[in-house]
């Protein structure tokens, strides 16, 4: 019997690799395309709109199809699910790393997106599934802590590879790791699903929130190069709002709803995904336009720019672990809110920065933004699908990553639309580029600095420590919030 219970607990961590090696090459390939942007233009002869798709295209359909992924993971089968998506997107890999055209390499990245979001959600609910409650915040942890290390190194990692090899093997290396977890995931992964009574699947649910996050996302990433005020992003705008509305309206009346909004009745599950939401508004489009700020204006080379965030990442790696064990024992409220203040800090004092600063001036804004990011993701992860019961634990999964997806969309574009006000401002009362471009920057980032204090207030205000129930044999027990 000893010998049983050790094998199973030493499945559990095994289980834990299996997932997170697809993890990692679904968050790789949210960044590792930038810095090989101007080699695939001219490798193909892109326009600038053909190129802003090969990023744009697999951001929409990730967060378009995540609710979509997260409940197919619950009904079906989460191994199922899992490797479906990874099957496509370790086929979608290849397809872009062969394409010799726009065309091709576009819808190969929008396939990429489907695959990954399939997989991503299904991760993190067979963690759920698979873990106790005790155990839970660590492997969420080091679930978490894949993710931001593979969101990390992209730049770096792609820049490596454009440089010295060629941009085709950004996806290449996709190919090979997704073979073996193909081959791997059914040996390591155990087959759960919702077994809840009246299962279905709800097709106008499925329909209304693809279309409706779809324009939505669209509508952020868009909006600075049509302008918020085209007929384009407003009806985007439009035909979100309605789709989304419609959505709401069909799961509050429907048996088996896609999205059981009964879930947002715990005050920890709301404010988890709150935060969530926060962090991707004041953080994705700070990496992305300080990146840019080491590239144009002190003239770091890609290389030199993703080199620049190891410092970050290494904090991110040892802290999400920890940070994940220590919410298991105390819960997330301080530690999300003591995150994302650190987080408030590091934007402020990057709001500071000029057009000459050194590396070493750049280190403690990196030293900030990785103790609060390793202490702001595991825990506020493991709150909300800790708020969650063990068969919703795919649609929670995707709402939180949905979220983070969505949140991180409309950053960058809230974040683009101020640079480029302030940037323009400042060209018309005579600066140079550079002093034009520090001047949106710091506005930008001290609008980032709000957003995300904001989202330490909503998490010390809402999240709470989750309690649980004594387990009975192996199955972890719904989790219930404690005021």
């Amino acid at each position: 019997m000893r010998q049983r219970l050790v094998t199973a607990e030493n499945k559990q961590w095994w289980t834990l690799a299996a997932v997170s090696v697809g993890l990692f090459m679904i968050m790789l390939d949210n960044t590792v395309v930038n810095v090989a942007l101007p080699s695939i233009r001219s490798s193909l002869g892109l326009s600038f709109s053909e190129l802003q798709w090969v990023v744009a295209g697999y951001a929409l359909t990730f967060a378009a199809f995540m609710l979509i992924g997260g409940k197919l993971a619950d009904l079906l089968g989460r191994r199922l699910i899992f490797m479906t998506g990874l099957v496509i997107f370790t086929g979608a890999s290849l397809a872009c790393g062969l394409a010799t055209s726009g065309t091709v390499l576009n819808v190969a990245r929008v396939v990429q997106g489907l695959g990954g979001a399939l997989m991503n959600p299904a991760t993190l609910s067979i963690i759920t599934a698979t873990f106790p409650p005790r155990q839970r915040g660590t492997a969420i942890g080091i679930w978490a802590g894949v993710s931001a290390m593979a969101l990390a190194i992209g730049p770096l990692f792609g820049g490596l590879l454009t440089e010295h090899v060629n941009w085709n093997w950004i996806f290449f290396i996709n190919v090979p790791i997704g073979i073996a977890g193909i081959l791997a995931a059914p040996l390591l992964i155990d087959e759960s699903k919702d077994m809840s009574a009246e299962q279905r699947l709800d097709l106008p649910g499925l329909l209304t929130s693809a279309i409706g996050l779809f324009s939505l996302t669209f509508a952020f990433i868009e909006a600075n190069h049509y302008g918020w005020s085209s007929a384009v992003i407003i009806g985007a705008f439009v035909v979100a709002a309605i789709a989304l509305g419609a959505f709401v309206l069909l799961e509050l009346h429907r048996r088996s709803p896609m999205l059981d909004l009964s879930l947002f009745h715990s005050r920890t599950f709301t404010g988890a995904n709150t935060a969530m939401l926060f962090v991707g508004l004041a953080m994705f489009g700070t990496f992305f336009y300080v990146s840019l700020y080491m590239q144009n204006v002190l003239a770091y080379s890609p290389v030199q720019a993703g080199a620049s965030f190891l410092p970050m990442t290494i904090l991110i790696i040892l802290i999400a672990p920890r940070a994940g064990k220590l919410s298991d024992r105390v819960g997330s409220r301080w530690l999300v809110g003591g995150g994302m203040t650190l987080l408030t800090l590091m934007l402020l004092y990057y709001s500071t920065l000029g057009a000459a600063e050194s590396f070493w001036a750049l280190l403690p804004g990196l030293l900030l933004g990785g103790i609060g990011m390793g202490s702001t993701m595991t825990p506020v992860t493991a709150a909300a699908m800790g708020s969650v019961p063990v068969d919703k634990a795919g649609v929670g999964s995707a709402v939180l990553n949905s979220m983070r997806q969505v949140g991180g969309s409309l950053g960058i574009a809230v974040m683009g639309a101020i640079v480029a006000s302030g940037t323009a401002a400042a060209l018309k009362a005579g600066d140079t580029q550079s002093a034009a471009y520090l001047h949106g920057f710091h506005q930008a980032l001290r609008v980032a600095a709000l957003l995300a204090f904001i989202g330490a207030i909503v998490a010390v205000t809402l999240i709470r420590k989750n309690v649980h129930a004594r387990e009975v044999g192996s199955e972890p027990a719904p989790a219930v919030d404690t005021a």
